[in-house]
């Protein structure tokens, strides 16, 4: 598979942010009772997300595999925050899928998909995350 890459860029002199992969975008942002504009995802937000997201459309492709129309399909996440460094903790996630399927053959599925899906895969089998380069631009002088 390619390198997926994404960019965030704070807007100037404020938490809120734009992220972006080619020409989509979401923003990005602290809550306000976090100090932050309240105008976007936060961070946590967005990795729960993305367990969703891949779950979603790693249904969709597995689903075609098997030549099975999928009708619709809802996944939510939950995570605990805590300990030290905090961190998500008891990440779980719930799925519902109508298909032109029997309930066996959905359920199925559903248990495939959890095998393979890329985004749930990389947080369970603990995918190394790590700093590669950091720039520093200061704007006074001590």
């Amino acid at each position: 598979m390619p390198q997926t890459k994404v960019e965030i860029r704070s807007l100037a002199n404020t938490s809120l942010a734009v992220g972006s992969s080619g020409p989509r975008t979401v923003t990005v942002d602290r809550s306000k009772e976090a100090g932050g504009l309240g105008l976007g995802f936060n961070g946590g937000e967005l990795l729960l997300l993305a367990i969703g997201g891949c779950f979603s459309n790693d249904i969709y492709r597995e689903a075609a595999k098997r030549g099975m129309n999928i009708r619709s399909v809802q996944v939510d996440v939950a995570a605990d925050w805590g300990g030290e460094p905090v961190r998500a903790q008891n990440v779980c996630y719930t799925v519902k899928v109508e298909a032109d399927a029997t309930e066996a053959e959905i359920l199925e599925l559903i248990r495939h998909t959890d095998r393979v899906a890329e985004i749930p895969n990389s947080l369970r089998f603990a995918t190394q995350v790590r700093l590669t380069d950091a720039k520093a631009q200061a704007t006074r002088e001590l």
